[in-house]
């Protein structure tokens, strides 16, 4: 697939992705976090509060909710589940800059902020390179790991891609001067309609920043340590995705020591446009890295 289509796709997922939601319902509600020295975000903090936590971390150009709504409801049940809006997304902290490096030092920083001492860090697409980055960075932290529809390295690598995705990006800032600023109401209202919300998401998010953050990603490579990782990991593997092809996802499988495979018959944005099989896999993994977690 050429860096032009890849972009065209990227955009059309978007769009299903807003258009057709997953029904939304029972979301818990958020709220903004401060954290010293690093600025507010907005949180999610819901289900059994003395059960295991997991930290959801979603992909790029989404928000925490809107990347893992469907999954939040059976997830509550067992676990206590932490959504968060990375810097520069939703609501999550205001920067002159991106680096999945600080993305990463911000979850741990809501962590403390919670009181949190440990937990299974579950990423998305760029969440899982977070995912992966909170691992190396804070390892006493991370307890296990849940990688989806990830890799080692992100497309943005590719010298052309990455040059394609920086002119998109400064293109679409003429948009963000057009299009309106969702409302915190707007962003609140799950409730009533799903697109209107669903939009209202991803709206939150300037179009104009996919060059920053398509930049970001190409500074990220963990293939050099993959073999040091000793929490133990589940790699759920989206087998139809043309964005991160499941060669790419394998890479995490073959890498990681001990790591398990789940396998999701969908494409990239299967976490909401296939919820219907991502949600059953993605929780038994999470149930099994919590069982060896808690067995180490």
């Amino acid at each position: 697939m050429s860096a032009l289509s890849s972009r065209f796709a990227t955009v059309r997922r978007g769009i299903g992705h807003a258009v057709h939601p997953c029904p939304v319902s029972g979301l818990p509600t958020g709220r903004r976090l401060d954290l010293p020295g690093r600025g507010q975000t907005y949180i999610t903090d819901s289900g059994k509060a003395d059960g295991p936590v997991v930290f959801l971390l979603h992909s790029v150009s989404t928000t925490g909710l809107l990347c893992w709504y469907p999954v939040i409801p059976l997830l509550e049940r067992d676990f206590r589940v932490i959504t968060m809006d990375h810097r520069l997304h939703g609501r999550g902290i205001a920067s002159d800059t991106f680096e999945l490096d600080d993305c990463a030092d911000d979850v741990v920083a809501v962590a403390d902020a919670l009181g949190i001492d440990s937990f299974i860090a579950a990423g998305f697409s760029m969440g899982g390179g977070i995912a992966q980055l909170a691992w190396q960075r804070h390892q006493s932290r991370v307890a296990g790991l849940v990688l989806c529809s990830t890799g080692p390295y992100f497309s943005s690598i590719d010298p052309d891609r990455l040059l394609l995705e920086q002119r998109i990006g400064r293109a679409l800032t003429v948009v963000d001067r057009i299009l309106p600023t969702p409302s915190e109401r707007a962003l609140d209202n799950s409730s009533g309609n799903a697109v209107r919300w669903a939009l209202a998401q991803m709206a939150s998010t300037p179009l104009g920043l996919q060059g920053a953050f398509a930049e970001a990603m190409a500074r990220f490579d963990s293939r050099d340590w993959l073999g040091d990782i000793t929490a133990p990991t589940a790699v759920v593997v989206s087998t139809h995705d043309k964005i991160v092809q499941p060669e790419r996802q394998q890479l995490l499988v073959d890498g990681i020591p001990g790591a398990q495979r789940f396998d999701v018959a969908g494409g990239h944005a299967c976490c909401v446009i296939g919820a219907e099989k991502f949600v059953p896999e993605f929780t038994a993994a999470v149930r099994s890295v919590s069982r060896s977690a808690l067995a180490v």
